[in-house]
């Protein structure tokens, strides 16, 4: 506790955020326990199917080295394993697995790399395939060294408590099993490794929901083993949630130039230097890791469906466009990633960025029916909570009223069917809402529910959170410019400017508060700061937000 509490004041963190982190893994523990019941066994539609997982495959470079000497005689079982565990490191899922599979074709015996593909089939969602792969591990245990059983008993403890929907006994019991394994090997950098994801709240995030105190446990692995990709990986996004930005970024750089070759090491300098408001070499950052996936895709014969990251990748590389008024490039990203299929929730859920971009540029016919296809393809309350609620601005960016409450009467019997650990981090319904109340000319009400929400969508932590609460708030300040509430869109123009100073966005919408105060002076200074931001914008974007009303 005392560590925890001297690394809050360090990096400037609360005990708020630690929560809304904890908050966040919750999402992860949800999410593969729904899909570990019985009507979801097995491969469904989403699903990276199995051939492709088994496809032999080379030794390759470029993505950051790793070794962890296991019980095998053959060299070449052993370089798969490494290669295996690096690509894990990454949450490269696919080549992973067919990397286990490759060292258990030249050694059958090696059941470290069984263990490996348990954790593999973790990153891809598949708890049953994961216990399969971990029950034949365990079958070889009298195979297996000392630090292999040890290794074993962690993720005997990790399964059970994914197996047990939830039960925090379960999860204690997996945390403990890490720090019995530290106290016999204190230098071992692979368990302060583990160790930093046993204090994430949940055995799913895989590093990436850590508290300011797992700062402490990747900077101890970086003390045993300098050389880590992995450490600084996982400090990276350690530093994202709590830290300062700029240290992320220095973290994310080491990872890049240690693993060349990964895109999502390209992916995560480009979302901290968009923090920075280093939009345009972002771009460069998303366009490497997109150009890497598309050479990786031609290569294997994958489609890029079976890539979690490609979408992932895309929306990012959208929203910078957005970010800097380049609204063909961002439309053009945007589209392509809503086109891809969603094999899980989050993806499904993710999959609003599209509507929202074009509520955002006035075209709500349109965001209707893309909101509508979502709530069509969405299987998980997740993506229909978020189809409803986007068809409900739509509705009401149409005068629509009545059918926006009857789309949020739909997102919020949805939410009922989520854990309130996840509906905490969802504000689509509430914002909905409030929106509502907005058009119903409420607007006591309305703006103390939209302030509410305000907060606590800045609060998420996380680079996502991040650009997603933007543009959240830019909506926000066009429909009450819309709806006639001044006080309410000069509140969010402020908001917006603080959350990111480098935003074209805010200073127009504080420019619309001076041309409707009268102060011709003030809104000409005002748009001017915005078109400074929008510079290089497509020149339509900047005429509508002067002159759209």
């Amino acid at each position: 506790m005392k560590r925890v509490n001297q690394y809050c004041r360090q990096y400037g963190a609360s005990r708020f955020l630690v929560g809304i982190a904890l908050c966040v893994v919750c999402v992860f523990a949800w999410t593969l326990s729904a899909r570990a019941q019985p009507q979801h066994a097995g491969h469904d539609a989403g699903a990276v199917p199995q051939e492709i997982l088994e496809r032999p495959l080379p030794l390759r470079q470029g993505i950051g080295k790793v070794h962890e000497a296991v019980t095998t005689s053959s060299p070449e079982a052993q370089a798969f394993y490494d290669q295996g565990v690096a690509y894990l490191n990454s949450f490269v899922w696919i080549e992973a697995a067919r990397s286990f599979h490759q060292a258990l074709r030249l050694d059958p015996q090696l059941a470290m790399a069984q263990l490996g593909l348990s954790d593999a089939y973790v990153g891809l969602q598949e708890l049953p395939e994961a216990l399969e792969a971990f029950q034949k591990a365990q079958s070889s245990i009298d195979k297996m060294s000392d630090v292999e059983r040890v290794r074993l008993t962690i993720r005997e403890r990790q399964l059970d408590y994914l197996s047990n929907g939830g039960d925090m006994q379960k999860y204690f019991a997996y945390r403990q099993s890490v720090a019995d394994a530290l106290a016999q090997n204190p230098k071992d950098p692979e368990l302060w490794i583990l160790r930093g994801f046993a204090d994430e709240g949940s055995p799913l995030a895989h590093g990436q929901g850590g508290g300011v105190d797992t700062i402490a446990f990747y900077e101890t692995a970086l003390k045993f083993s300098p050389d880590s990709f992995v450490a600084h990986h996982y400090l990276a996004h350690t530093l994202e949630n709590h830290g300062p930005v700029k240290q992320a970024l220095e973290q994310a750089q080491t990872y890049a130039r240690m693993a060349p070759a990964i895109p999502h090491a390209h992916h995560m300098v480009g979302h901290n230097l968009r923090r920075l408001g280093r939009t345009e070499e972002a771009i460069q950052e998303f366009l490497k890791a997109q150009e890497l996936e598309n050479a990786y895709y031609r290569a294997e014969n994958i489609p890029p469906q079976y890539d979690w990251h490609h979408a992932h990748n895309l929306q990012l590389l959208g929203l910078c466009y957005q970010s800097l008024g380049q609204m063909k490039s961002a439309e053009a990203a945007l589209r392509e990633a809503f086109r891809l299929p969603a094999a899980v929730d989050l993806a499904e859920f993710n999959r609003r960025a599209w509507p929202q971009f074009l509520l955002d540029r006035e075209r709500p016919q349109e965001a209707l029916e893309a909101a509508q296809e979502m709530i069509a393809k969405s299987v998980h309350p997740m993506g229909r909570l978020a189809g409803h609620s986007l068809a409900g601005q739509a509705y009401l960016a149409m005068n629509r009223v009545e059918e926006a409450r009857s789309s949020l009467a739909q997102a919020e019997r949805e939410m009922e069917q989520l854990p309130t650990a996840i509906v905490k981090l969802l504000p689509d319904a509430g914002l909905l809402h409030a929106e509502i109340m907005l058009y119903e000319k409420n607007w006591s009400k309305g703006n103390a529910l939209v302030e509410k929400l305000q907060d606590e969508m800045i609060a998420v932590p996380g680079p996502d959170a991040w650009s997603e609460a933007l543009f959240q708030l830019e909506s926000i300040a066009k429909i009450a410019r819309r709806v006639g509430d001044w006080e309410l869109v000069e509140h969010t123009a402020q908001k917006m400017i603080q959350h990111d100073p480098s935003y074209a966005g805010g200073y127009f919408a504080m420019g619309w508060v001076a041309e409707h105060q009268g102060d011709t002076a003030v809104a000409r200074e005002r748009f001017a700061t915005a078109e400074k931001f929008w510079s290089k914008a497509d020149a339509n974007a900047r005429n509508s937000e002067v002159h759209e009303p």
